[in-house]
């Protein structure tokens, strides 16, 4: 029975491989199954089957008068046959779909009545199954025609997709050497494409952006951003998309194998194999835009930190003079500040979402939080010393430094996707003025190093939650304080399990201040039990139950002992 299926005719069967090949197959140059059908010489061609798949690409054609054809075949091409190889065994048309179809053809079309007169109906349920449109030839078309008259068309949508694409790369490398950023070259890029545009870090940080507003927010918003605002191009690889917020297309900034971001745009229409052009020409103008921002940023990072370093090490006496020249270099220091100071944890390899290299660890860091105070406060200094990034901070208004802190955080940090890198951070008291910053960045460092010690990688600490800790910082000879523990604790200062244990009783009882109940229900010790603890601890220690000194002494021995990583 002949079964015909128009142009619009939708195809419950498709299949998931069908879906995957349109969409490999939808950057690149060509035409629709559907656009081809709608030449003149194919007026009046048939979809016998697979009217799922008339979006599939057609980049070539190619004619099968040979039984061997399939070593031959090209992804995107359109076979076209009289099926005279195969007229005497129709069954093998039939597994030739499939084996056509896993090798990304397009289409198959066949002129029947010379050597078939009917198209076998396993064929035909074959590609409605896969989604591979089967045309029947309209009577009176021959092959040249056909030939002639789609490679035509192809060629002139190449040469007008090339003359587009060549337009584009002109007006956006002549941003560049007239002094544009990633910022010009996205609002350029908005406008030729009439939709959003942003430019992003390998990590997925936003650096442009361009588009109209409400739609950026909406975009922002959905699942293919994080909640600090972070691009997750960890689910988002280079290609087209076309899930929520809408379709896109991601295209990676590479210059010399070094990934150096994402170019994205969002449109409301599918992206059209012009967009994905664009989009690549613009990458490659983009990477040259970015590298020569490194360049000059280099020069100009390098001597922003030198100055900030020397007036954090109080090398310069003229306050006045430093916050005269931090004004010139757009930064402000004559305000209420803190200082905050964020050091990588050991063993940091980020792995790269692209499979391209990394720019080094430490300028990645850098930029990371350059990119979030940009966005946050563009007066804050933010400088690199080696392998740590400094920040001065403008102090929050109402004073509440551990939110003012934690948002900074929450944003360079964000869901540790796309490659982040883990950190701990340090932060010291409200500066007044300049003159005090020396004091600051000592007590940040201060913060960090000891943070790491109590709490391990990825520790947040502040100077006034430091406590003794800060005292005990000070003490430069190890061997003293080690000598000190191994006194006060005895065979508590071991490393065996059963100090350990013994060690961690200790530890709450001192903080409850003795309370036997409450240090029992904290520990989930019988009464009993726990009154015994006291008693060895006491054989160990002394009577720290009834000497307060006594109690001093082993709350200063246990913080050492965490402090020297004990």
């Amino acid at each position: 029975m002949e079964r015909v299926a128009d142009d619009t005719a939708s195809c419950s069967s498709k299949n998931a491989s069908a879906k995957s090949l349109s969409r490999s197959a939808a950057n690149a140059v060509g035409l629709s199954v559907r656009e081809v059908l709608a030449a003149p010489c194919l007026a009046q061609a048939r979809v016998l089957a697979g009217a799922g798949g008339l979006d599939r690409i057609v980049q070539r054609l190619n004619v099968m008068e040979v039984p061997d054809i399939l070593p031959w075949v090209k992804p995107h091409e359109l076979l076209l046959t009289t099926g005279y190889p195969l007229r005497d065994d129709p069954d093998a048309l039939v597994r030739l779909v499939g084996e056509l179809d896993d090798r990304g053809l397009a289409a198959l079309a066949i002129k029947l009545h010379r050597y078939l007169d009917e198209v076998p109906p396993g064929l035909l349920e074959e590609a409605d199954r896969r989604g591979f449109p089967v045309i029947e030839f309209p009577q009176g078309v021959g092959f040249d025609d056909v030939l002639n008259e789609v490679l035509g068309t192809l060629l002139n949508r190449q040469a007008a997709l090339a003359a587009r694409s060549e337009e584009v790369h002109r007006a956006l490398v002549s941003i560049v050497l007239e002094g544009g950023d990633l910022a010009d070259l996205a609002a350029e890029l908005a406008t030729i494409l009439a939709g959003p545009v942003l430019v992003t870090t390998p990590d997925g940080r936003v650096v442009a952006q361009a588009g109209d507003a409400d739609e950026l927010a909406r975009i922002t918003a959905s699942t293919a951003f994080d909640a600090t605002g972070r691009f997750r191009v960890e689910a988002q690889p280079a290609g087209m998309h076309e899930d929520p917020p809408g379709p896109r297309a991601v295209v990676p900034i590479v210059a010399g194998r070094v990934d150096h971001g994402r170019i994205v745009t969002f449109s409301k229409a599918p992206i059209t194999d012009a967009d994905v052009h664009c989009l690549e020409r613009a990458a490659t103008v983009a990477a040259l835009a970015v590298t020569k921002g490194l360049a000059v940023a280099a020069v100009e990072d390098k001597y922003r930190a030198d100055f900030l370093r020397d007036l954090l090490i109080g090398r310069i006496d003229d306050a006045a003079g430093a916050v005269a020249h931090a004004r010139s270099l757009g930064w402000n220091v004559d305000r209420p500040m803190v200082v905050v100071v964020a050091e990588l944890d050991p063993g940091q390899v980020p792995a790269s979402v692209s499979g391209l290299d990394l720019l080094p660890v430490h300028e990645r860091f850098a930029t990371a939080w350059q990119t979030v105070m940009r966005s946050r406060d563009t007066l804050a200094p933010v400088a690199s010393f080696n392998t740590e990034v400094v920040v001065l901070l403008g102090a929050a208004p109402d004073g509440d430094l551990t939110r003012l802190v934690g948002e900074l955080d929450r944003q360079v940090s964000g869901d540790r996707g796309g490659g982040r890198l883990s950190f701990s951070l340090g932060v010291s008291r409200v500066a007044a003025d300049a003159g005090e910053l020396s004091r600051a960045y000592e007590q940040a460092r201060t913060s960090v190093r000891i943070g790491r010690r109590l709490q391990g990688p990825g520790a947040r600490a502040t100077f006034d939650q430091l406590g003794a800790y800060r005292l005990l910082a000070l003490i430069p000879d190890s061997g003293e304080l080690r000598g000190y523990v191994a006194d006060v604790l005895g065979e508590l200062a071991g490393d065996t399990t059963e100090a350990a244990d013994l060690r961690h009783t200790l530890e709450v009882l001192l903080d409850t201040s003795g309370n036997v109940a409450e240090t029992a229900r904290r520990l989930h010790f019988h009464y009993n039990t726990l009154r015994y603890r006291i008693e060895k601890l006491e054989r160990l220690v002394g009577p720290f139950t009834t000497n307060a000194a006594l109690r001093l002494d082993l709350a200063l021995a246990l913080r050492v002992r965490q402090m020297r990583g004990g």
